[in-house]
């Protein structure tokens, strides 16, 4: 697998989203590719999980894309949600 790691330290979660998105577009684009054999990931924290893909927004773009998305403690450096 490919994971890209987004911490989301911005002033928006929402042009932090926007941006988190269209990276890994780009870099899925890539992957498909170079390595088309390999899945990506998106990791995020499970704070930002919550706040952004728990709501209707990202409810909204989840149920649109597929988009493989992990959240993650980062103070406890362990996985809370893995969503293939």
């Amino acid at each position: 697998i490919g994971v890209e790691i987004k911490s989301f330290t911005g002033q928006s979660e929402i042009k932090d989203f926007e941006q988190a998105i269209g990276q890994y577009i780009l870099y899925e684009d890539v992957l498909k590719k170079i390595q088309p054999e390999r899945v990506l990931y998106l990791a995020i924290p499970d704070e930002v999980y919550r706040d952004v893909f728990e709501e209707p927004i990202g409810q909204l773009f989840l149920e649109n894309h597929h988009m493989q998305l992990i959240a993650f403690d980062p103070e406890n450096e362990v996985i809370v949600k893995w969503l293939p």
